[in-house]
């Protein structure tokens, strides 16, 4: 990792201006968002739709080709929800994409380029219309989806359980296990008796973590120049 070389305070801005970007342009999409979240990048988050509720710590990763897509299309004006609980992290092209009712619970990481959705969005036959059938979509919590794996309508999957990368999800998972392929099924049963280490865990008390990162930050880029750094984004050669 090259070295950050922006004066303490300079990152210290950054970070004050993308919290407030994704206060200003973020928070009036949703009809909740909780408190320390971390949207790194939040210009290229994308958030539509009613009833979008978001938890607490809420972390999401967006880069410019790989956006963060949260989206409510529902069947009737003001209908269709996405859930989002506690301590949620969405990595780059990560996407959650609701026609009635997706729930994300406590702790779920959505590696890079994962999808949820609870609709096909149109029938096999008919291609001009949605069918009929309501079937939401429930992540317990924990739960862990690997790169560009596809949670697809009218599944569950229990708490703990991974869905290993490019699995594709078209039925019931049960709790504390892990699934792979296409359709995804069980290769592996893990052990809840040895216990988890959850985001829940790491985010316990956000303030204190806060505090600590930014110790961390004044401490690591105290005897940076701000003229030093300017040179290395003009000339980005320079950084050696």
């Amino acid at each position: 990792m090259r070295q950050d070389l922006r004066p303490y305070w300079v990152k210290k801005c950054y970070l004050n201006f993308r919290h407030w970007y994704a206060e200003y342009f973020l928070r009036p999409e949703c009809a909740s968002l909780g408190p320390y979240h971390t949207i790194m990048k939040p210009w290229y988050v994308n958030i539509s739709g009613n009833n979008i509720s978001i938890g607490r710590c809420f972390t999401a990763i967006a880069e410019p080709g790989q956006r963060v897509e949260i989206g409510v299309w529902g069947r009737d004006e003001g209908k269709g929800r996405v859930s989002i609980g506690d301590c949620v992290l969405m990595s780059p092209g990560s996407r959650i994409s609701a026609s009635d009712e997706v729930i994300i619970g406590n702790g779920v990481m959505m590696a890079n380029g994962s999808y949820v959705t609870d609709s096909d969005w149109h029938t096999i036959y008919d291609r001009t219309v949605r069918d009929e059938r309501v079937t939401p979509v429930t992540i317990g919590d924990n739960v862990w989806l690997g790169d560009n794996s596809t949670v697809l309508k009218g599944v569950t999957i229990g708490e703990n359980s991974v869905v290993a990368a490019r699995a594709v999800v078209t039925r019931d998972v049960p709790a504390n296990v892990v699934v792979a392929g296409n359709p995804a099924k069980v290769v592996k049963e893990l052990d809840p008796a040895r216990g988890f280490v959850t985001r829940m865990d790491y985010f316990r008390d956000p303030a204190e973590l806060e505090r600590f990162f930014d110790a961390i930050n004044r401490e690591v880029l105290a005897g940076n120049s701000l003229w030093r750094w300017l040179w290395s984004v003009v000339y980005p050669a320079s950084r050696g």
